[in-house]
């Protein structure tokens, strides 16, 4: 691929969105990064890198619009919401994304959902993205819908522990759980869109490794050298009961040939502590 084409990346100052950029970038793709302030750090990052800036908001209509026009493709990312407003207004915008990428004539939308959204979880912040999933099919746009699920990056909350690592989690201690590197996700998203033939029109849920919460406390301590333990918690919250209860489908077997080298904890955890270390 040459960098003659264009992707608008929403969402590009944050993890699923950089990773795409910077993805999208060594492999010669010419990338508008959509930023509320180019002046930021992390805009200004992106830039370096060699991503041009779009300025505007997702609930800017015109600005939205500029940042599409002539673009490829586009790969669509909301932030994370909880609060009835938040997830209105998630909703609002992946919606507005991809009208804009129809009207613009966009040949490919990339859109990042999340995994087990087509299954009718009753989780408030699953059940938006498959709002906006259903949407993007119904109006009939070449796209791609990666279903990501639970993401290491997450588990960075605990790299700082010093003395003791206590990782309270209300899961259950020996039911594996899939998870996913953001880089992986802005992989994956870039291979999509290099094989148009192959992933337009695709459902694909996304994940680089699965085991349960007493091997993460393992491999934590393993890597940083510092006492971990695993402290479950009550299930209470409808996202953690789906954990226990069914959980992410992603079929690991098939994804590890297809996209060679995603990472697993162990590796994810290693890079960060080198990249860390001074």
């Amino acid at each position: 691929m040459t960098g003659t084409k264009t992707i608008l990346v929403t969402g590009a100052t944050g993890n699923q969105g950089g990773a795409a950029t910077r993805a999208l970038l060594r492999r010669g793709w010419a990338v508008r990064a959509l930023v509320r302030d180019p002046g930021a750090l992390a805009a200004r990052e992106l830039q370096d890198l060699g991503a041009a800036l779009a300025t505007g908001d997702l609930d800017d209509a015109p600005s939205l619009h500029r940042a599409v026009e002539g673009a490829y493709g586009v790969f669509s990312v909301q932030p994370l919401a909880s609060e009835p407003e938040a997830l209105a207004a998630e909703v609002r915008r992946g919606k507005a994304v991809a009208d804009a990428a129809l009207d613009a004539g966009v040949e490919h939308l990339v859109y990042s959902s999340v995994g087990g959204a087509e299954r009718r979880t009753g989780i408030d912040h699953f059940e938006s993205k498959a709002e906006i999933e259903r949407h993007i099919l119904g109006l009939g746009l070449p796209a791609t819908i990666l279903r990501p699920v639970f993401f290491m990056d997450n588990l960075l909350h605990y790299a700082g522990a010093q003395g003791e690592r206590v990782m309270e989690l209300p899961v259950l201690p020996d039911r594996p759980m899939q998870m996913i590197a953001a880089a992986d996700i802005g992989r994956i998203a870039a291979t999509a869109f290099d094989e148009p033939a192959e992933f337009a029109g695709a459902r694909l849920e996304i994940a680089g490794d699965e085991l349960p919460f007493t091997r993460v406390a393992e491999i934590y301590q393993r890597v940083t050298g510092v006492p971990t333990r695993l402290v479950p918690l009550p299930i209470e919250e409808r996202m953690f009961e789906w954990f226990a209860e069914d959980g992410y489908r992603a079929d690991l077997p098939a994804l590890r040939e297809r996209f060679p080298g995603l990472l697993t904890f162990e590796r994810f955890l290693s890079r960060q502590a080198s990249t860390a270390a001074p």
